[in-house]
């Protein structure tokens, strides 16, 4: 990372950079990323934060708790709900002492399911960075249970860099990036580039359980990492708890050990990256015949009915459909034209307009 290169960066804080062994917040290290990030603004780069540790500073504030009986749900709604405040308040206190100011935005998965929640979301986050604040983004726990879930902070930070227009993402983590095996190992080694249209068999060496405080995992975190690569945009993953780690990223001599994700060239659409990552909200599924699936990878064109052999689901116009091989297999989402009605009713024909223009898919 080099300063000329990005003014404006998202930095995702991962529970295991934040949480101690004991599952309390870690405010030493808390301290030290807040340094870094005041640095980087006094630099002129916009910085956009994706934290993690609510749950851990509830469980700080609550520890004549420990012990009691609650289902997973409970706990995590009380333990955020306290968290949050205490949270926030310590970033206020922390970016105050630099005489910045911050501000909290809490959002759910659903916030970004149509357009116009995504637009407003993104116009306030824009409207903080223009007046200098520093937004502090986090999933509202206390309200966001199950399905309504995001996968983990991986999932929210690089729809957050997508959405804002980031030039990089930067995932802190507990390790120092995607290593070529298990990290325990000494023979190990962490993958310093990996570029987006590289084909990985990640099953040999990401490991898929999960961290110790957080939802993800490593595979989570390529998975992302990938995803938002493929949209234009530099993902790093690298070892929060290295000191002044934000510091040596910027100053891109790479003197310690991160993986880098390159960004593809090929810059994609804000209305692109918005459809790129509203695959769990879709509604309904179009499989289409091996013509229109060799067509629709093979480059820029909309998907036709003549194309389509079934329709599943029900959904309106302008819903987010996904788009079935004729091998089953999802390879593309979009914002579908018509009902599923009138999608039926077109299944085949030829001279119908798209069911979804090019500008309104994404293809995996």
């Amino acid at each position: 990372m080099k300063n000329e290169t990005y003014s404006r960066v998202a930095v995702k804080i991962g529970s295991n950079v934040l949480t101690r062994k004991d599952g309390t917040l870690d405010i030493t290290r808390m301290s030290a990323l807040v340094d870094q990030i005041a640095e980087l603004h006094r630099q002129g780069i916009e910085v956009i934060m994706v934290t993690s540790g609510a749950v851990a500073s509830g469980r700080s504030e609550l520890k004549h708790l420990a012990g009691k009986k609650m289902d997973e749900v409970s706990a995590r709604q009380l333990f955020s709900a306290v968290g949050q405040a205490k949270l926030i308040n310590r970033y206020y206190e922390l970016f105050r002492d630099h005489g910045i100011v911050c501000g909290q935005i809490l959002t759910m998965k659903e916030n970004f399911a149509t357009r116009q929640h995504y637009l407003n979301q993104k116009h306030c986050t824009e409207v903080m960075l223009e007046n200098g604040v520093i937004p502090i983004v986090n999933e509202n726990d206390t309200i966001s249970i199950t399905e309504l879930m995001f996968t983990d902070n991986d999932e929210l930070s690089g729809l957050i860099a997508s959405m804002m227009g980031a030039q990089a993402l930067i995932i802190l983590s507990n390790i120092d990036g995607v290593y070529d095996g298990d990290p325990s190992l000494p023979e190990s080694k962490v993958i310093l580039d990996i570029y987006h249209d590289a084909s990985l068999d990640t099953d040999s060496f990401i490991q898929t359980k999960k961290s110790s405080f957080g939802r993800g995992g490593m595979g989570s975190k390529y998975r992302i990492s990938h995803k938002v690569a493929e949209e234009g945009i530099d993902v790093i993953i690298a070892n929060g708890r290295r000191d002044n780690i934000l510091l040596e990223i910027a100053s891109g001599k790479r003197a310690v050990p991160y993986t880098m994700f390159h960004a593809n060239a090929d810059k994609v659409s804000s209305v692109k990256k918005w459809i790129a990552h509203s695959d769990g909200f879709a509604k309904g599924q179009l499989k289409v015949n091996q013509g229109a699936y060799d067509a629709l990878l093979a480059g820029a064109t909309s998907l036709l009915a003549v194309g389509v052999t079934e329709v599943m689901g029900e959904f309106d116009k302008d819903d987010i459909v996904q788009v079935i091989s004729p091998g089953g297999e999802e390879f593309a989402v979009g914002r579908v034209g018509v009902d599923s009605d009138k999608a039926r009713s077109m299944i085949g024909k030829k001279g119908e307009r798209p069911l979804i223009h090019y500008d309104y898919l994404y293809i995996f």
